[in-house]
Formats: C-alpha cells, structure tokens, sequence
C-alpha cells in the first residue's frame, strides 16, 4: 500500500509534469504538504484507522482551508479563515492530505471555468474546450491525476458540467446532506458541497465520510416498490439541441441501463427545462446579490472582478420582491408536475449538458453559452433532489457525460444505479431463499437485481436443510455422489452484489457454482461443517420442492 507521503511526492511530480498552473488558486509548499502526509504515515503504523490514509485531495477556491485564502476566484475578496470548512475538516481527520485550493467561475457563478482573474481552466483532454464551472480547477486536478478526489460546489450543475467534461465523476448529494458551513455562498439556499473522483467508489466513501444534516432534518426516502430499477428517459425531442453524436450517445446509455436490467419509462421533460430557465432569468438570482453584491458595488471597476460575473450579480439588485414570491410559487407548481411525471421511477437520465464549446466560443457568447450548458441541470437544486454525473463514453474523442437524477435523500441509491453505466453487471446463482417467492428475494430485488433464467447445477452437489431463521439451505459441491439442484440466474450490478456479500451471515458464502451446462456463476455455498447433523434434501431436487413438500400450519395443527 502506497505512503501518505509517498502519495504526495506522486502527486506534485505530476503537477510539474503536465505544467497547468492555472487550475490552482493557492498550491501549498510541498514540504508542508509533505510534513502532513508524515503526521498520516504515523498514525496509521501506531494503529489508527484513517479509510483515506495515502489520499490526497484539492478544495474549490470558495471553501474554506484553515490558514489558506479562501478568494472565491476574487483576489480583492479574499481572507484567511481560522478553520476548516466541515466537508475539509472531516475529509483530513480520515487522513486525507489537502494539496491547495483551485481555481472556479468566480464568485461561483458559470459553468464554463473561464470567469476568473486567476486565468481560464483548460479542459483536460482538449486544452481548446472549456474544463466547465464553476468547480473547473477541482475536476480538472482529478482528471490529471494529480488529486484523487476534490471538492466542488454547485448550485445550478457546477459539481457535474465540469465532470461530464472531463471524464471523471461527479456526486451532488440532497441539499443539506453534507454541511455548507466555511463556504462562501452563491445561493445559499441551494448551495451543496459536491465531490469530484475518478471512480464512483472513492466519491461514494467521500461523500459519506463528509456527510451529515446540518441546518435540516434528513428524513429517509419513500420506500420504492420492489422490481428491477426504473430509470426515466425523455424522448430525444425533448432533448433540445444537442452536439454532434450526443443523441446517439446518449441513447446507448440508456441502452446500457436497460441491458442491465432496469426498466425504461416515457417521462414529461418540460417542467424540468422550464424551471432551469428561471434559475437566472428568474427572480432566483437576486440571493447571489444578497452574497456578494455589496462588495461587487463597493469595488466596482475593479480588475479583480470578472465583467460576466459582476454584471450578473450586480443586475439582480434591483429584482423586486414580489417577483421572488411569484417564483418561488411556480417552481412549486413545476416541482409538483415534474415528480408525478417522474413516478415510481428511481431516477432520471439525462445527458449531463447539451454540447462541449471551445473557449472561442465561449468568449463569443459568454452568456448564451453559459445558458445552454444548464439546460438539464440548473433545475436539480430548485427542484430540491439528488444527483451524480457519471462518464458514458467518448463522442468524437472528447468525454460524453451523463447524469442520474433522484428524489430527495435518494443518494444512496443513484449510485448503484450508476454502477450500471461504469462496471459490467454480474450473474449470481441462487438456490434457497433469495429464489422468486422466497422470503429473501426482496434483497436482490432493492439491489436492482434482475431474473436472467431458470436452470440447474452440473450433478456435483448436495442439499442440506439448515437451522436458520429464515429457513434456507446449505449447499454442499461433492463432486462423485453429487446430483442436480434447481437453481435461478441473476443479474446484478457489481455494487449490488457487494451489498449482499457485506450482510452475508455465515455459514453462508459466495464461491463458484457449476451450471448443468457446464458454465461457472458466482453463487451462494455453504461451509461444510454446517451441514453436520443437518436434514439432507438432495432428493427433492431443489429448496422450493422441499419446501412444497413441507406439511402447511394447519396440517400440522
């Protein structure tokens, strides 16, 4: 296993390396960085737990690092905080190691990552296309491989527009999930801290390590209704405009989720596209002013402030209240259509943005490119749910993204749905309790698990009635004096299976099942010794015969 310190060597090598000074705000000393990394190394051999031991991680330049400016890409703005954000706090106490702070959209407001006096954020793969904001500097030192995991913020698609444009992954949790405390506003209400990784493993172990209510009680989603997964898809004129190859693209991530198993449904996009339009046209962009506005007038002129950005806010002092209210109500009213469209569906999908524009481009149409970039996803925080950005390919060599929407407090489970998209599925065989109609069967099922078929083991085995509550058995691979036991084939997604794998009680374990047409499937066994003293069924050729076969309560009354 790699050294903290030796993770932070590796780390500032490749900053030299691909030379993008740009993504940084402030890069701290590698010596400091170092001495930190050490502390790590120390307490891991004194035999503490640390689960992000030998990980390092960048800060979007809006939140706080104890003794690092926090600027909110405005050098005028900038002060120095006396402790850590809550998300930072709980990242280095699980023995992360924070290498700077990075570069944003300043003030948190864009989606292009080129609104900045620090400089624009190249994108990763293509120095000539924007990295996306306002995260930009954060998904892009992931994308490098510099940082493991960063931290972004976003508001109207800024922990996500950059993932989608840089190949990498994005989670926005629910608001209020991962505390806001040490960041410098956009719009409060609606403000979340996301997480940038290269896989949906280390943003999901990040995401929990930082999660936790802060200012609102979580309460637990609705129970969903047991079946495969339920993923809502617009229709592609829904769409709108889109890119060269992205309908395409898209439409074989959505194929790739029903191969996996999941159900498609029809879903009604407007209300969606409806309420992202007012995010910045509406009444909504006035709590950015009450943010900032009043250092933006006091410093009027200054280099230091983008001209995109300070006319933004700065028009969004003279909103009237009323037209907030009024806002307020239709996003309401659009939330409600835009839930009944949804359903019993688990989530949403969609592409993540419409296009990837060049930096001319931008700089051509800084505001209407910046508009068409939150298409699908300036609706998310107004609409109050959950989301992760996931990547779906390559269209025409640059990263193709998409995203998962899901109700609110439905985090936990857009990533297994996500797993879909960036790990095959696998095939489990079950014989005993998990089979359809068995008491156990509901656990596949909230995994996203899917019947494939039908069949039986190769004629190795024996079956044995254990003692267990739920009733389940034991099966036994013998080899010689074996015989064929029923047995049902199904798909799940790789993060499904180790769920199971975790709550697995013994004497039960997963090991390798023959099938009787010679193929090997993953499956449920039974350690050998537990079968001693135990009712053997091989005969009835399967848990369900056996089962059948059983005297009913009234039977035996």
């Amino acid at each position: 296993m790699i050294t903290a310190v030796e993770r932070v060597r590796a780390a500032y090598a490749r900053i030299a390396q691909v030379d993008r000074p740009e993504v940084w705000i402030c890069l701290r000393p590698q010596a400091e960085t170092e001495a930190d990394a050490a502390a790590v190394d120390k307490r891991i051999a004194a035999g503490e737990r640390l689960p992000l031991a030998g990980t390092v991680f960048a800060v979007k330049g809006n939140i706080d690092v104890a003794g690092l400016p926090t600027t909110a890409g405005c050098p005028a703005y900038a002060y120095i905080p006396d402790a850590d954000a809550p998300a930072v706090a709980r990242l280095k106490a699980a023995g992360a190691v924070v290498l700077g702070t990075t570069n944003l959209d300043q003030f948190a407001t864009g989606l292009v990552g080129t609104r900045s006096p620090y400089g624009t954020v190249r994108n990763a793969v293509d120095p000539n296309r924007v990295s996306g904001g306002s995260s930009s500097g954060s998904a892009v030192s992931v994308a490098l491989g510099i940082a493991d995991i960063a931290l972004g913020t976003d508001t109207a698609g800024s922990g996500r527009v950059p993932a989608a444009f840089n190949g990498i992954v994005g989670l926005k949790p629910t608001i209020g999930l991962v505390p806001t405390e040490g960041v410098v506003p956009a719009c409060a209400s609606l403000d979340c801290v996301t997480v940038f990784a290269r896989t949906l493993p280390e943003a999901e172990r990040a995401l929990s390590l930082m999660a936790a209510p802060s200012g609102r009680r979580v309460t637990a989603p609705a129970p969903r209704r047991p079946g495969p997964w339920r993923i809502a898809v617009p229709e592609p004129e829904q769409l709108g405009q889109l890119d060269t190859g992205w309908v395409e693209a898209f439409q074989a991530a959505a194929q790739l989720l029903a191969d996996a198993g999941a159900e498609l449904l029809p879903v009604d996009l407007t209300p969606f596209t409806e309420a992202a339009a007012m995010l910045y046209e509406g009444a909504f962009v006035a709590e950015r002013y009450t943010a900032v506005g009043a250092f933006i007038d006091s410093h009027a002129g200054s280099p230091d402030l983008d001209p995109t950005v300070a006319g933004i806010i700065s028009r969004a002092k003279n909103i009237p209240a009323h037209q907030l209210f009024a806002d307020r109500q239709k996003v309401a009213s659009l939330r409600a259509r835009a839930l009944a469209s949804l359903g019993d569906a688990d989530a949403l999908l969609l592409p993540t943005a419409p296009g990837h524009p060049t930096i001319a481009e931008v700089a051509a149409d800084p505001l209407g490119a910046n508009a068409r970039l939150g298409r699908y996803t300036n609706s998310t925080n107004l609409f109050d749910l959950a989301a992760v950005a996931v990547p779906a390919g390559e269209v025409n060599g640059l990263p193709f993204g998409v995203m998962l929407i899901g109700p609110t407090f439905t985090d936990e489970r857009l990533v297994p749905i996500a797993g879909l998209l960036t790990a095959p599925p696998l095939r489990l065989a079950v014989i005993g309790a998990h089979l359809s109609g068995q008491p156990l069967n509901g656990q596949l099922l909230a995994v996203g698990g899917r019947l494939v078929r039908t069949t039986m083991t190769a004629p190795a085995y024996r079956l044995y009635a254990l003692d267990t509550l739920p009733p389940k058995p034991g099966l036994v691979r013998v080899g010689k004096g074996g015989s064929t036991i029923e047995a049902e084939v199904w798909q799940l997604p790789a993060q499904g299976l180790g769920a199971l794998l975790a709550a697995l009680p013994r004497p039960m374990a997963l090991g390798s099942v023959e099938l009787a047409d010679g193929s090997f499937v993953t499956g449920f066994l039974c350690e050998p010794q537990a079968v001693e003293g135990a009712r053997e069924i091989t005969s009835f050729g399967g848990w369900r015969a056996y089962v059948h076969a059983l005297p009913r309560p009234e039977d035996r009354r």
